[in-house]
């Protein structure tokens, strides 16, 4: 994800594309009249070009409260009172603060004797007359009828005789609807569960504490989790957004980051080795999107690392997926700070690397591999791909990726490295970075854009002429941004998806030169949103696809494993007559698929020539369209723009079929 030149402003990072010349795909010349018809030859021989198991991936990254808040299914905020403000999420509704004698009880921050990662605790002295602690959640806390939700707490009695500890599930008026209660019983720390069982539906519930007796205890860790999580981890993510993830069908998952990999400051980036071991001993950071953009300030915004890189290696491998975790370079963000460690003291950044790669691939008997054990997984995670920065440029990434180069390499010549060429698609500091790149021999060049919709459609050629000899390229962050739409939702409209769905018929055919592609970002809670347009958009209690995550699926659910050309008048199909297609073969389903894009309001007449290949008469036909290019879907109608799939006869040595205006079609044939 990049970031504005100024940071009041939150599209100044594609201020040039602002710039690029837009026409509605509805108001495009029409060059073929409404009965002619277009004829495409596929041919059935392979090209030789293989697409990777990695072709169509997620990227995932903590922006839009889309891991605290979000994946990470807690539902208590700043649960260890380790947030800058120590009391922030916490209310005290019945503390008066007349002064200390007139107070029904208060909360105060204790700091930990000695270096617990875990810095802070809350004393909490009752003195009677009802005092009650109540957390607010994230944006509240969504709670379905007869659901099970799991509680555990650490307390440890300090003085007087609190003799139980009630917990609440309290809906928007304040009523219970649901309840457990703990008897603590020691004067040391000790671990504490509960269970509660929600009596309705809430959107935004809370969480109430209450005390009986009189007295002061100290308390830590409060935390409470659904039981119905993503295969039922304990203390794991939300199902249904992970649902969303697997139905993808994604060949990579890429972690953290994003611009939080490089962080405002070189103190405040990620760091992996923090967000593994025990969750408790799991130091927080504040998120470098907590005050990034002055019209959407998330001063509780904040990493608590409950999903780290434990948990991303562990998804992905849920997921059928390569784990792609993007590590720092020593270099903070260059929209912010910019600074840079010292090339002298660039040896802790590079043995992080090293580190995670034995963290991930090593055997028990290593330091890392024992501590990945230690966590439940023995076996390797079987990383195969790492990423040197983000968004880096100029001669200070390309000097200190070098290093990293060589000392990666040098240990684990296996592991595939992925560079960057900046925030850009195009430019100085782009062109500059390839060159450079080229010149180091790398593997794969990540390249970025966020663009409005026509440009997407343009650039459907963009890879025809990339040198073949050259770095793969992994298009590991794209979207593209409609111009004039109001911020949000709104911004995944068909016509972006439309776009989306032409430009990915270049990735596919150009899968020689492109091997890794993912949309940016994944997801978004619609009440905490800071970026979008977003793939996926959720609330508290639903989640759903946009038009743009359908694009996606219909790529991730069809890749293919052999690349086939498809033509008209011997040339690539890249927006002739407002037409966009690819074709590929899938040996192991025995499946040719045809991918057909058409950005004109009018229907298209196509015949494919599918001579020279036996062919079953029966095939599918998919098709994504919608009428309005603005229409998108909603969580009151998830899926008014979603695939509709019908059966399709096959009649002699063509296909022919009628697509739709401004539509998306997938047609799958069996030899």
């Amino acid at each position: 994800m990049k970031l504005p030149f100024s940071v009041n402003t939150l599209f100044g990072a594609f201020l040039v594309a602002s710039l690029i010349s837009f026409k509605g795909i509805g108001q495009q010349a029409i060059t073929s009249s409404l009965n002619e018809t277009i004829n495409l030859v596929l041919d059935i021989k392979a090209t030789g070009v293989k697409i990777q198991p990695t072709m169509y991936g997620i990227f995932f990254e903590d922006i839009n409260f889309a891991a605290d808040g979000g994946l990470y299914a807690e539902m208590v905020k700043n649960r260890s009172f380790e947030f800058l403000d120590s009391k922030m999420g916490w209310l005290e509704p019945n503390s008066k603060k007349l002064s200390l004698n007139n107070q029904s009880g208060y909360l105060s921050p204790i700091k930990y004797a000695g270096q617990n990662t875990n810095h802070t605790y809350a004393r909490v002295e009752v003195k009677g007359l009802n005092y009650e602690l109540i957390n607010e959640g994230f944006r509240g806390m969504g709670v379905k009828k007869d659901a099970k939700y799991n509680l555990t707490i650490d307390a440890k009695k300090f003085s007087g005789d609190i003799t139980k500890i009630k917990f609440q599930l309290i809906d928007e008026n304040g009523s219970s609807i649901g309840e457990a209660s703990i008897i603590p019983n020691s004067g040391i720390w000790k671990n504490y569960e509960a269970q509660l069982i929600a009596s309705k539906t809430v959107m935004k519930a809370q969480l109430k504490i209450t005390f009986e007796g009189t007295g002061k205890i100290d308390l830590d860790m409060i935390s409470l989790f659904p039981e119905d999580t993503w295969k039922g981890r304990k203390k794991g993510l939300r199902k249904d957004i992970v649902e969303l993830l697997a139905d993808i069908r994604p060949g990579f998952l890429r972690f953290p980051g994003g611009c939080i990999v490089e962080g405002r400051t070189l103190a405040r980036r990620y760091q992996w080795k923090k967000t593994v071991g025990n969750i408790e001993d799991r130091e927080i950071l504040v998120n470098r999107w907590n005050t990034e953009f002055s019209h959407k300030p998330a001063p509780d915004y904040y990493q608590s690392f409950g999903l780290g890189f434990f948990e991303y290696f562990q998804l992905s491998e849920d997921l059928v997926a390569s784990p792609l975790p993007i590590l720092s370079c020593g270099i903070a963000c260059q929209f912010n700070t910019g600074e840079l460690v010292p090339m002298d003291e660039l040896d802790p950044y590079v043995q992080d690397a090293l580190d995670l790669i034995e963290f991930a691939n090593g055997s028990i008997s290593t330091s890392w591999g024992k501590l990945r054990a230690s966590m439940g997984h023995p076996e390797p995670f079987n990383l195969k791909y790492l990423g040197i920065g983000n968004e880096q440029w100029g001669e200070a990434y390309i000097e200190r990726y070098e290093i990293f180069h060589k000392a990666i390499k040098a240990k684990y010549p296996e592991i595939i490295l992925v560079s960057g060429s900046g925030p850009f698609p195009d430019g100085d500091y782009f062109e500059y970075g390839w060159e450079e790149l080229k010149k180091l021999n790398v593997e794969i060049v990540d390249e970025h854009y966020y663009r409005p919709p026509q440009w997407f459609r343009d650039n459907a050629n963009r890879y025809d002429s990339y040198d073949r000899t050259g770095p793969k390229v992994f298009a590991g962050e794209y979207a593209a941004h409609p111009k004039d739409v109001a911020d949000g939702p709104k911004e995944n409209n068909w016509e972006a998806a439309l776009s989306e769905a032409a430009f990915m018929t270049g990735l596919e055919r150009n899968a020689d030169v492109v091997n890794l592609t993912s949309y940016a970002p994944l997801m978004a809670h619609v009440d905490a949103f800071q970026w979008a347009p977003d793939m996926i958009w959720f609330n508290n209690l639903e989640s759903y696809g946009t038009a743009n995550y359908h694009v996606q699926k219909l790529y991730g659910n069809n890749p293919g494993t052999d690349l086939l050309a498809i033509t008209q008048d011997g040339k690539a199909v890249t927006g002739q007559n407002n037409v966009y297609a690819s074709a590929v073969k899938d040996v192991i389903k025995k499946e040719i698929i045809i991918k057909l894009v058409n950005t004109s309001n009018r229907p298209k007449n196509i015949a494919v020539n599918l001579s020279g290949y036996k062919l079953k008469s029966k095939a599918k036909i998919i098709v994504l369209s919608h009428t309005n290019l603005m229409a998108v879907n909603t969580f009151e109608n998830p899926f008014a723009i979603s695939p509709q799939e019908t059966q399709y006869g096959l009649k002699g040595k063509k296909a022919e079929i009628n697509l739709q205006p401004n539509s998306f079609t997938v047609l799958k044939f069996n030899f």
